[in-house]
């Protein structure tokens, strides 16, 4: 061989050797959001984080509108090594009943407040997570919940009955709804806006961020600020893959995950303004709903949460504790 070819060769040998390096830190993150949605803003800023704080160490991509997969196929892929983060929010309560104390109505006042209880409670919620094979890398948030239809306003919980609602996979979620008379109808983020405008669904529960970005408005007439959920969204990766990861990549993306909870926050606030504007422009009819009634029927679900799960009534009286800033 010539030296010229010789050369070539051991060129061509390192490039592959980088190459196969590069793709062995390439980390995939997935997750349901749709272009515009606040979830997209979290993961997008999370990656450039990363990648702008890790360097030549490793890469985030990131993949939304559920392309690698609806949450459940995309929780199975994070310990298959498949995907090496998700975002999963209220389909969290169907990992542990742990994480179903965020499906209690109206036990989160506001943001506030769920860095509180996130200052004192994570511990519980990580352990939760690690008997289940995950890890929480950090807190975003999906947000807090509005119901929208095309039956009727909805003022108090009896105006739910018969309407057929889509809700996430939570056993929970379903449980408040069939307490409040509505026909909850468990179904994957990315079926929802078919199902709404073929009629399947009469209608749905998200922040502002998810409906505006999924374009319910466009097939649904009415919208009721109930508020009735706040669910935080989980930076999960599988546990025994984040623990292998070198120390550097790990606290890197440690410190972006906490960078990105303080960005989602404050972009999660402005959204809340500027997307019921573009909701109400749509031509959806807007209601502020009675949340005192909606408060008073919600009874039923934290006596059946503290009597049917480990700690359910500590963890409920813990939270509400948190949430009382008179004492």
């Amino acid at each position: 061989m010539t030296k010229s070819g010789l050369l070539t060769t051991i060129a061509a040998t390192a490039l592959m050797a980088g190459q196969a390096f590069a793709a062995d830190m390439t980390l995939r993150f997935g997750h349901v959001g749709n272009p515009g949605s606040l979830f997209e803003a979290s993961v997008n800023h999370f990656a450039e984080c990363a990648n702008g704080k890790l360097g030549d160490a490793a890469e985030v991509q990131t993949f939304g509108a559920s392309q690698l997969g609806k949450d459940q196929e995309l929780l199975q892929k994070l310990k298959l090594g498949q995907v090496q983060f998700a975002l999963p929010s209220s389909v969290m309560s169907s990992v542990d009943d742990v994480f179903g104390i965020f499906e209690m109505p109206y036990i989160i006042k506001d943001r506030d407040h769920m860095r509180r209880v996130q200052a004192e409670m994570m511990d519980t919620f990580e352990a939760a997570a690690n008997a289940n094979g995950y890890t929480i890398v950090g807190l975003a948030e999906n947000g807090f919940r509005h119901i929208t239809n095309n039956v009727r306003p909805i003022n108090v919980p009896a105006d739910l009955e018969g309407v057929k609602l889509r809700t996430p996979n939570g056993a929970w979620r379903v449980k408040m709804f069939q307490e409040y008379g509505a026909n909850p109808t468990p179904m994957a983020f990315s079926d929802v806006f078919t199902a709404l405008q073929t009629g399947v669904i009469d209608g749905q529960e998200n922040p502002y961020a998810q409906i505006a970005s999924a374009k319910f408005q466009e097939v649904q007439k009415y919208l009721s600020i109930t508020g009735h959920v706040y669910t935080p969204a989980y930076i999960l990766a599988s546990k025994s893959h984040f623990d292998k990861l070198p120390d550097n990549v790990r606290a890197g993306l440690s410190e972006c995950a906490a960078e990105t909870q303080d960005f989602t926050y404050e972009k999660a606030a402005e959204l809340e303004v500027e997307l019921l504007q573009v909701i109400k422009a749509a031509g959806v009819e807007v209601n502020e709903a009675d949340k005192d009634a909606f408060i008073e029927a919600s009874k039923p679900i934290y006596d059946a949460f503290a009597a049917e799960v480990e700690g359910g009534g500590e963890m409920i009286e813990a939270v509400l504790g948190l949430g009382d800033t008179s004492s």
